[in-house]
């Protein structure tokens, strides 16, 4: 009679235990639905349109991944902005790409939340505040300081006279990224007060400006008419789409294609949005400096991602992002539009 060995019951039921465990381990992780909401400024703005349609796209090879899309409906409203993200907080977000229009509001009002539940923030476009900068894991975007001086730099291509003058249009007066390009303007135009022996051309910022128009396209829209129509306009620099992302402003512009084509006005833009590039083709506008919006959407994605699935937290504090420059004469080349 042979006798056969048999392996003890008790280490099938173990093995069998812990095949089971890795199972609803990676059922867990692998297979369920990860949200990314992407919050923009404004909700209306195909801006941040495309920052979405980045996050789809890094979705696609991503079969558990999941983005939303909102923010405050027509204009640059902090209490609506905080209010959403205050919502998907509440709800359970799995993570949030966020482009900030004010810092201390989204950080009371929101982010204390959202790092008390342990909800990953990722900043896009528009950083928080140094102070406020723990309530997010990194930024991704332009270097929005570069970014000002770029406009600037830009700006010194068209100087007419010996005593130039210019008027920067923003949006939101709390918003941090606005500010540093602002600020990068000033910078690059030399515009601060210098000491009465010191030499050199001064640019003159317009006395009512900048002007601000929390993101309303009429009221954006009107003031650069405002200057467009008087006798020797500033250079006037929008440190974001503003006025050109009104669908009048093609309409409202052509009586002054002349001036404008013949540099008695020049009109200077951040962003190379279709809607935008489409005036600049037509000589309504002088020149447009962009960003890469859908790239913001990719890198912050996938960032988010890694943090939730993976716990791996971004290697670096910034993500600092190309810009580029269109002109009339190369608009259908300058960029692409998603």
């Amino acid at each position: 009679m042979i006798l056969q060995y048999r392996k003890p019951l008790s280490r099938y039921v173990t093995q069998l235990t812990t095949a089971v465990l890795l199972s609803m381990l990676c059922v867990s992780n692998c297979f369920a639905t990860v949200k990314i909401a992407v919050v923009g400024k404004t909700k209306n703005d195909s801006f941040y349109e495309q920052s979405y349609k980045g996050c789809v796209h890094f979705a696609k090879t991503h079969a558990n991944l999941e983005c939303v899309y909102d923010g405050a409906d027509d204009y640059q409203d902090v209490r609506t902005q905080v209010l959403i993200v205050e919502e998907l907080v509440k709800k359970g977000i799995d993570g949030v790409l966020l482009s900030t229009t004010d810092s201390t509001f989204l950080v009371e009002g929101a982010l204390k939340a959202a790092k008390r539940q342990g909800i990953p923030v990722i900043t896009f476009d528009s950083d928080l505040l140094p102070e406020h900068q723990t309530y997010r894991l990194a930024y991704v975007g332009t270097n929005n300081f570069d970014f000002g001086k770029a406009l600037g730099e830009v700006a010194k291509k068209y100087r007419n006279n010996d005593s130039p003058r210019f008027c920067i249009q923003s949006g939101h007066h709390t918003t941090p990224n606005l500010n540093e390009r602002i600020r990068g303007v000033r910078y690059s135009l030399n515009s601060e007060v210098r000491a009465p022996h010191e030499k050199g051309n001064i640019w003159k910022e317009y006395e009512r400006c900048p002007f601000y128009t929390m993101g309303r396209r009429e009221d954006a829209l009107n003031q650069l008419l405002a200057m467009v129509r008087t006798p020797n306009p500033p250079i006037f620099i929008a440190v974001a789409g503003f006025a050109q992302f009104n669908p009048r402003y093609i309409e409202m512009l052509r009586p002054y294609k002349s001036k404008i084509q013949n540099k008695q006005a020049i009109i200077i833009s951040a962003d190379t949005e279709q809607v935008q590039l489409s005036a600049l083709q037509q000589g309504l506008a002088t020149e447009n400096v962009g960003q890469n919006p859908f790239q913001m959407g990719i890198t912050g994605a996938q960032l988010l991602y890694d943090v939730i699935m993976y716990k791996k937290e971004p290697d670096k504090d910034s993500y600092f992002l190309d810009f580029h420059y269109c002109q009339q004469t190369n608009t259908q080349t300058c960029t692409v539009n998603h």
